[in-house]
């Protein structure tokens, strides 16, 4: 019996001592050298894709028609609205006050949903990309 708890004594002062040993990682630096171009064409992505230019994507139609009122209907927008970018685009010979640019159908049925609330006549509609 003694030699048993001498024993497992043994076996666990062995155990502790290896978990002791302080055992350190080693370190290191890394540094990238980013080119300037590639942030500013991620800022031109980022602006065209606001745009819709870069994507088939949808977008909320609130206005279609003459210039003043597109532009009290963008200021009414974006007087109670921040979620969603808005823009005026012409198309001969009217304005449309578009909003937001939603990758699938389903983003922008739950922003028409907010949306409506303020502007009923709202609408999404998919834009054809220039070519």
């Amino acid at each position: 019996m003694v030699f048993q708890v001498n024993y497992k004594l043994l076996v666990f002062s062995i155990l502790m001592s290896f978990l002791s040993i302080n055992i350190s990682a080693q370190e290191a630096t890394i540094t990238l050298n980013e080119d300037l171009k590639i942030r500013q064409l991620l800022e031109l992505k980022k602006s065209l894709e606001e745009e819709n230019k870069l994507t088939d994507g949808y977008t909320i139609q609130l206005y279609y028609g003459e210039k003043n009122r597109a532009n009290n209907v963008i200021r009414k927008y974006r007087y109670t609205h921040d979620s969603w970018s808005a823009t005026i685009k012409y198309e001969t010979p009217n304005y449309k006050v578009w909003v937001g640019n939603f990758s699938s159908r389903i983003d922008a049925d739950r922003a028409l949903i907010e949306i409506k609330k303020k502007f009923p006549s709202a609408f999404i509609l998919k834009p054809e990309r220039n070519k």
